[in-house]
């Protein structure tokens, strides 16, 4: 049997990830030191490795596929191909941004101020083509680390990505522009993606994993009503396309749910209570295939 090689992003998006594989059906597991994570699939083998080289491997064949941010897809130039885009991050289900930072009190106040400064950054390469493409000439040195502390006693300005902005506010700095927004990634290697049963899994990785994203925003809401008022209770009830209806053996009464965005359960759970519902329940989800 062909195992398929994926590549997992150590570091930030680690824990993220392995919960998404958790909710889309994997159980992934590694230990402190591992970077062969293990999972009850044997059509999978797993590594871990820095989200900024896992496209790099993917494009050389030593990696069959991967998850990584565009970001880093950007900033190493790979050839590879996209499976999906997954819109999940450390801190939650949005994009990261790359983004010019410079101290509170700076003078400057646009990206053309940088001509001639000094910035640190891990992004050299996303740096160099923003700036190149601003007309902004600035020597631009890589960062190992701690990036947020070296301006302004190391370098005048910094390139850093941010999901909330906490960090950089934290260290008397604020942005100056958006360099890149990026999200992760679901990426193959172009020789494994036209390889038929890679290419099955790697489809069949995929739904499972929107789907295991798409649910994190919804809930399921359960809940019984008079038949009468069901039209009432539909108008208040948003849904994937509409409302399921089961008939009770209590005559006139029927259950009713749906698949809901979690944000508005607030709002509407009152509104189906003045609608006659009765008995409302409400459940997460593991998974929501379109």
């Amino acid at each position: 049997m062909q195992r398929l090689v994926l590549g997992l992003p150590k570091g930030s998006l680690q824990e993220a990830t392995f919960a998404m594989l958790r909710k889309a059906g994997y159980d992934v597991k590694a230990g402190s030191r591992s970077y062969m994570p293990n999972v009850d699939d044997p059509a999978l083998d797993l590594r871990l490795i820095r989200a900024q080289e896992i496209s790099r491997y993917v494009e050389l064949g030593v990696l069959d596929a991967g998850i990584t941010g565009y970001d880093w897809i950007v900033e190493n130039g790979s050839d590879v191909h996209e499976i999906a885009e997954l819109v999940y991050a450390k801190q939650g289900f949005r994009p990261v941004r790359w983004v010019v930072a410079v101290p509170d009190d700076s003078d400057m106040q646009t990206v053309q101020d940088l001509n001639g400064k000094r910035i640190a950054t891990e992004a050299v390469g996303l740096t160099e083509r923003f700036l190149a493409e601003q007309g902004v000439e600035a020597e631009v040195e890589y960062s190992w680390g701690a990036t947020e502390v070296k301006a302004p006693d190391l370098v005048d300005a910094i390139v850093e990505l941010t999901e909330t902005g906490s960090s950089l506010r934290a260290n008397n700095l604020r942005i100056l522009a958006t360099v890149l927004e990026s999200t992760t990634r679901f990426i193959a290697n172009r020789a494994a993606w036209t390889d038929a049963d890679k290419r099955a899994k790697m489809e069949q990785l995929a739904v499972l994993l929107q789907g295991a994203i798409a649910a994190e925003a919804k809930v399921l809401l359960k809940m019984n009503a008079p038949s009468a008022n069901v039209h009432v209770i539909a108008a208040v009830l948003p849904s994937l396309h509409a409302p399921t209806v089961n008939p009770l053996e209590t005559d006139d009464w029927v259950a009713v749910e749906s698949v809901v965005d979690e944000k508005v359960v607030r709002e509407i759970i009152p509104e189906l209570k003045k609608a006659g519902a009765e008995g409302i329940i409400e459940l997460p989800l593991n998974k929501v295939i379109p």
